[in-house]
């Protein structure tokens, strides 16, 4: 007698399936969802909970949505056929659902928000807020991520936001989008640096060239550190230019959808989860996106009903007009973040990098970094529980109310100085530090303000070429940069300032050409405000150096005059040669005895103090008493 042919079993389980069978569900999506989509009538396909009386039951099922839900003799007149009440796979029967649902990008339809702050020009930028293709109208800043390989920051949002169909590699982005605010010009952000559209998601990224950013979600409080794919059931949160922060629960996963995006793009199929509205914590209007929020992160919450650090996807589309029931849809984080080559965080490979700053050692005697004033001290910023933040050939320590360094020491090794290039290498904030703590691009625009070096990067590239061309990027910092007039940062009326280095090795035997030197602004309580932030007027510099195993030390002060930024009355700078004990006096800083002891300026005024009744500026080099 033959055997009896076993028939498949339906699976009606208050739970989810098999991480087996799940997998073999994700697959036939995959493969067989496309077919089902030829079909115009039918708008996605996913894994989710079967519906019965508009309310989710437990049953899982292979979901369709379609444009139109009709009986079965109108299918044939609206150009569509029957969807099949289950479907087996392997030798299981899995039950189908067909909901009536419609979905468009979460970025052509604008309306307007309530929340006034995300669409405007922010410094620094957040993830949260108004961004987009200057060609386009306006979606959100998603999360800053990071290069898998070189670690550079970039902007996360959709396609449709950064790139759009008339957009190009190198286009320049705006924050906020042009919808918002169309004063182009003065918006830019970055350019379009990657972006990809298709079925691992609609996605891009643009590089941060002109403000700073911080990390943490707007009104979330968290930043974005990991990701991970999401199941049934699973609470999500967002925050979006247009409907701010709303919450959800993942309804269906490993989803296809067709979205169309235009004439010149058509039909697009992406794959992606479903997000619809949590009842414990439903939206104040009803809607948990709308126009505006595509490129939003959706992250998982926490035990405790807040907005963990993990990142379920991004969002890119959402209920159409007239739908029955709000939802939302998202690409995977992981699909996204391999298709982009990013990563939500720094390279390990970057951050363990060890860097060798400003070395004590350098020189045959030790020569300490200069400590701080008890009052100078409060106001440093600490890394890792340290004043001193340490770069290639140069540490520093940062004044946190006045956002520059206090103080920079660094070494400078005459015998191998390399010739680097500055090509190609933008002035950029220090990831390890928040940039509320660092003064960026916006203060030196449309000014005769200059970038200006404290350690100087002709100093600080030497040793082995990638001691040099790591020296050289890292003296690009902001921490080692202040404003200074273009026409002392420059070099003209002589460059004394700038050649006073060089003048060390020009006029003196050095031994073994190795110098150590210190520098950094003088802040003063009355120093002029501009945009925001206070200008110092004065820089002091220290040259440390061995004259036949004879240690010496000169200081110096430069005073520049502020008052161009108004006038344009260019005037020269001042640079006097001074004692150690002034620049203590001056910039709340204490030098090593073994310095203060070797300054030969000093000795000189203890000794004949009426001979030099008057300061003189030094006007050469050879003003300089080496």
């Amino acid at each position: 007698m033959p055997k009896k042919k076993k028939q498949p079993r339906t699976i009606k389980k208050s739970k989810l399936p098999s991480e087996k069978l799940l997998e073999s569900l994700k697959q036939f999506i995959r493969t067989e969802g496309k077919e089902y989509l030829r079909d115009q009538n039918i708008s996605s396909i996913g894994i989710g909970y079967k519906w019965k009386d508009n309310k989710p039951t437990k049953e899982i099922s292979i979901q369709f949505t379609v444009n139109v839900k009709a009986k079965p003799d109108r299918l044939e007149a609206l150009g569509t056929k029957e969807i099949p009440k289950f479907i087996t796979i392997g030798r299981i029967k899995i039950l189908t659902d067909v909901l009536e649902r419609k979905y468009e990008q979460d970025f052509k339809i604008i309306r307007e928000a309530s929340v006034i702050d995300r669409k405007v020009h922010c410094v620094p930028i957040v993830p949260g807020i108004s961004v987009a293709n200057k060609k386009e109208t306006a979606g959100t800043i998603g999360c800053i991520v990071f290069d898998r390989t070189n670690g550079t920051p970039y902007i996360l949002s959709n396609w449709h936001v950064l790139h759009g169909a008339h957009g190009y590699i190198g286009d320049l982005i705006v924050q906020p989008g042009p919808y918002d605010d169309n004063r182009t010009d003065i918006n830019n952000v970055g350019k379009l640096i990657r972006s990809y559209i298709g079925v691992a998601g609609d996605c891009a990224l643009a590089s941060i060239e002109d403000r700073s950013f911080e990390q943490e979600v707007l009104d979330l409080g968290v930043n974005v550190e990991q990701f991970a794919d999401p199941e049934l059931g699973d609470k999500v949160i967002k925050s979006g230019r247009t409907t701010g922060v709303t919450e959800g629960v993942v309804t269906r996963i490993h989803t296809i959808v067709r979205l169309n995006y235009g004439d010149q793009i058509g039909e697009k199929e992406i794959g992606c989860f479903e997000i619809g509205v949590d009842d414990d914590h439903p939206p104040e209007n009803g809607e948990i996106s709308e126009g505006g929020d595509s490129g939003s992160v959706w992250l998982f919450k926490n035990s405790k009903g807040k907005a963990s650090k993990i990142m379920a996807g991004l969002h890119f589309a959402g209920e159409g007009v007239g739908g029955p029931r709000e939802h939302a849809l998202a690409c995977y984080a992981k699909s996204v973040f391999e298709k982009l080559e990013v990563s939500p965080t720094p390279p390990k490979t970057l951050e363990s990098k060890q860097v060798s700053g400003y070395n004590n050692l350098f020189l045959s005697q030790k020569i300490e970094f200069p400590k701080l004033y008890n009052t100078n001290t409060q106001k440093t910023f600490r890394l890792q529980n340290s004043e001193l933040i340490h770069y290639t050939h140069f540490s520093l320590t940062l004044n946190k109310f006045r956002r520059f360094a206090s103080c920079v020491g660094w070494n400078i090794d005459g015998n191998s100085i390399k010739k680097v290039s500055r090509k190609g290498i933008n002035f950029t904030f220090d990831k390890r530090i928040p940039s509320k703590y660092q003064v960026g691009k916006d203060l030196y625009i449309n000014n005769e303000l200059d970038q200006g070096h404290i350690a100087r990067r002709a100093d600080l590239v030497w040793g082995s070429n990638e001691e040099a061309k790591k020296a050289n990027k890292d003296s690009f910092y902001f921490t080692n940069i202040t404003p200074q007039m273009s026409d002392f940062n420059q070099g003209k009326l002589g460059g004394i300032w700038g050649k006073l280095e060089d003048a060390v090795f020009d006029e003196v035997d050095v031994d073994d050409l190795k110098v150590s030197v210190f520098g950094g602004p003088v802040f003063r309580d009355d120093d002029r405000v501009y945009r925001k932030v206070k200008i110092p007027r004065e820089f002091f510099k220290v040259i440390v150096y061995q004259e036949s195993q004879k240690l010496k030390a000169k200081a110096f002060l430069l005073t520049q005059n502020l008052n161009q930024l108004e006038l344009l009355d260019l005037n020269e700078f001042r640079v006097f040669q001074v004692t150690l004990a002034e620049v203590e006096q001056r910039c709340g800083i204490i030098f090593p005895d073994n310095l203060k002891e070797v300054d030969e300026l000093a000795k000189d005024l203890e000794k004949r103090p009426e001979s030099i009744p008057e300061r003189k500026a030094v006007n050469s080099l050879r003003d300089i008493r080496w």
